[in-house]
């Protein structure tokens, strides 16, 4: 862990710029291994340096938290709001995305279980190909992840003590955690352990193909599915 650097009990703001590049860059190349090919690695990096630049002037070291931490925090969101600003996605696949959540969910409200992809694709008169087809689009495309279910990755990661002096905010990414662990243990076995390599473990999904002898593509559509399954049960943090 990199030592803050303060004068009289001031932090240093250019020292911990200058420690924690090297911070942004490995956020950036983990980040990539997860991002579709168009994005580049430097766009990663320059984001990156502004989420430092807005943690080093925000940062209090009497909170608690390191810096590391909480700059780390600020980093990832920089790189994952210019992914989103400069979304590629096809409408298309938007559309299709909401399809397959709203499928889901009527077919788990009517039988009062976990739906398998074949019941799924039948919803949607599509053959199985088609229906992975879709799931394979949305991964790629980014447009459904853990920021779509009403909060921001990183907030899963971040101490409750590190939201500054919002009380409310803290309570309420709490209450959003204990629910989403709640609802994640209610997945399909494999849609579980493939969220779990993958947030907790930050595994890559190629990673993740060797644990599951599985490909590269059927992890990204096995991810697809847990996020469009639980989209539909934790609808109410969207709202």
């Amino acid at each position: 862990m990199v030592k803050v650097c303060t004068y009289n009990n001031k932090i240093d703001k250019s020292a911990l710029l200058e420690q924690h590049t090297v911070l942004v860059k490995r956020i950036a190349y983990h980040l990539l291994a997860r991002l579709p090919a168009s994005v580049l690695v430097d766009d990663l990096i320059q984001s990156g340096m502004i989420g430092l630049f807005e943690a080093a002037n925000n940062f209090d070291n009497t909170k608690g938290a390191s810096f590391e931490t909480f700059a780390g925090i600020r980093i990832r969101g920089a790189m994952l709001d210019e992914m989103r600003r400069g979304d590629w996605t096809p409408r298309s696949v938007h559309k299709n995305s909401r399809m397959v959540s709203e499928a889901i969910k009527q077919l788990e409200a009517q039988f009062g279980r976990d739906v398998t992809d074949i019941q799924v694709a039948e919803k949607l008169e599509l053959s199985l190909n088609e229906y992975h087809q879709i799931l394979s689009d949305v991964s790629t495309g980014k447009i459904l992840d853990i920021n779509d279910l009403g909060v921001s990755e990183d907030a899963l990661k971040f101490d409750e003590t590190c939201h500054g002096d919002d009380p409310y905010q803290s309570i309420e990414n709490s209450a959003f955690k204990k629910g989403l662990v709640a609802c994640i243990s209610t997945l399909p076995e494999r849609e579980a352990l493939v969220l779990s390599l993958y947030y907790d473990e930050e595994l890559n999904l190629r990673e993740i193909g060797q644990v599951l002898d599985v490909s590269e593509s059927r992890v990204s559509q096995i991810h697809s599915q847990a996020m469009h399954r639980l989209k539909g049960r934790m609808q109410s943090w969207q709202n």
